[in-house]
């Protein structure tokens, strides 16, 4: 892909300027809110900050940590499902971008405490916007699951019966 060009599924492969508003090739016209402007090359920043905060284990960790010290245990035994290995590389990430800070205690044996920094503060505040979202609206979503999967069962048909 050249850069500074988005190719969306939708225009036939035709390679449309960054920021362009004109039409896509598919009758619309998104102007200011294209939803291709989040880039797919591997090097477009934005789209890496996306996939490291947006990761389910990312959000976890920073809910967790909202106004409070936590040490790697107890991060690791309020996690249901995460092994030690992706919550350490998680919380390496996090501190990377400078949403979470490491204090290291100097006793034996060494003990670890993690927290937000001020930006993963920030980030918190989204996260709960979402989660506040998702509590209010999750019986409109189930009921769509169900009758989702009602028409899909419906259109595959009957199930073969089983040889004995």
């Amino acid at each position: 892909m050249e850069e500074g060009t988005l190719k969306s599924p939708s225009n036939s492969g035709s390679t449309v300027p960054r920021g362009d508003t004109e039409e896509y090739g598919n009758g619309l016209d998104y102007g200011d809110a294209d939803p291709f402007q989040w880039d797919t090359r591997e090097d477009c920043q934005v789209r890496q900050i996306l996939d490291r905060i947006a990761d389910k284990w990312s959000l976890l960790v920073i809910a967790l940590l909202d106004r409070r010290r936590l040490r790697f245990t107890e991060l690791r035994r309020e996690i249901d499902g995460i092994s030690q290995r992706m919550l350490t590389v998680t919380l390496r990430q996090l501190e990377r971008d400078g949403l979470v800070h490491r204090t290291v205690h100097p006793v034996v044996p060494p003990r670890v405490e993690y927290e937000l920094t001020p930006l993963g503060g920030t980030l918190h505040h989204t996260i709960q916007s979402l989660v506040s979202w998702t509590e209010e609206h999750q019986n409109e979503i189930a009921a769509a699951r169900s009758a989702y999967d009602t028409r899909a069962a419906a259109e595959a048909g009957p199930e073969p019966s089983p040889r004995a």
